[in-house]
């Protein structure tokens, strides 16, 4: 056998040998007693085009609230096919798209053109800053009350939705700084210019955006296992549909970043007839 060969073959066995590991490392947290609430989001994870199991638990928090118009606004979908929203538009949601790096905009604009076209997709390059966001929204005609709103932009995170006022989306998801624990008040200085470096300086911790959120009438309900993604349901859908408290001490999960290495199937793609 050609040495290459020998080669492909042992990188294949490796990658089959993490994906079991990580597989155990989740059914071993999910043994954990906080995870045996029914209602706890986490036991829901699945990942179709997510980075993590956001799809998953977006699918059953709309289970449990149900949908209304079922429109969606994501900040930052990347180049289309791995975000919080794309599996929403492959069952027939409609939506914005904000992505500011120009890369991702020609993908997107090559991959979803159909969808662009008969306008079950708007495209804006934005950027999404506190200025503007309102106005993106409005341009796009985007209900005061949509059903999804998903703010993972690697720094203005916290202040993109600070800065909502007209609108109220049913749901958020929004990417919290897992390495300040339950408790811990942080927030990252608003630059309108803000990139991420690969440090640990962005975004908010999980306590700051809970006290956001109920500024904002909306619950925690629940954070993914990657520690990377929180979820909130404005207040008036909870009732006893979620595990509580609400709290960042009930729903804080650690930085767990290395389980996006998950790959649930193969490579992902376009679905065709998009």
């Amino acid at each position: 056998m050609p040495a290459l060969e020998r080669i492909k073959q042992m990188h294949q066995m490796l990658d089959s040998l993490l994906q079991l590991q990580l597989s155990q490392a989740v059914n071993s947290l999910l043994q954990g007693a906080k995870y045996q609430d029914p209602k706890c989001l986490a036991r829901y994870e699945h990942k179709v085009f997510s980075q993590g199991g956001e799809d998953g638990a977006i699918a059953e928090i709309f289970r449990r609230i149900g949908t209304t118009n079922k429109v969606f606004v994501e900040c930052a979908p990347g180049g289309g096919i791995e975000n919080n929203t794309l599996y929403l538009l492959t069952q027939g949601w409609t939506g914005l798209w904000i992505e500011r790096d120009p890369k991702h905009i020609s993908a997107i604009e090559k991959s979803f053109a159909q969808k662009i076209k008969r306008r079950q997709l708007s495209l804006d390059p934005g950027p999404a800053l506190s200025e503007n966001i309102e106005s993106l929204l409005a341009k796009a005609s985007v209900p005061l009350e949509f059903d999804l709103l998903s703010i993972d932009i690697d720094g203005n995170d916290y202040w993109i939705w600070k800065a909502l006022e007209r609108y109220r989306p049913r749901a958020v998801v929004i990417e919290y700084n897992a390495i300040f624990p339950p408790g811990c008040e942080w927030v990252t200085g608003y630059n309108p210019q803000a990139a991420w470096d690969g440090s640990s300086n962005f975004g908010a911790s999980l306590t700051s955006l809970e006290l956001l959120g109920a500024q904002r009438d909306y619950h925690l309900a629940g954070c993914t296992l990657t520690g990377s993604n929180a979820f909130f349901v404005r207040s008036d859908l909870t009732e006893d549909r979620f595990s509580s408290p609400f709290t960042a001490s009930h729903h804080y999960e650690p930085p767990r970043y290395y389980l996006t290495a998950i790959k649930a199937g193969h490579r992902r793609a376009v679905p065709s007839g998009l």
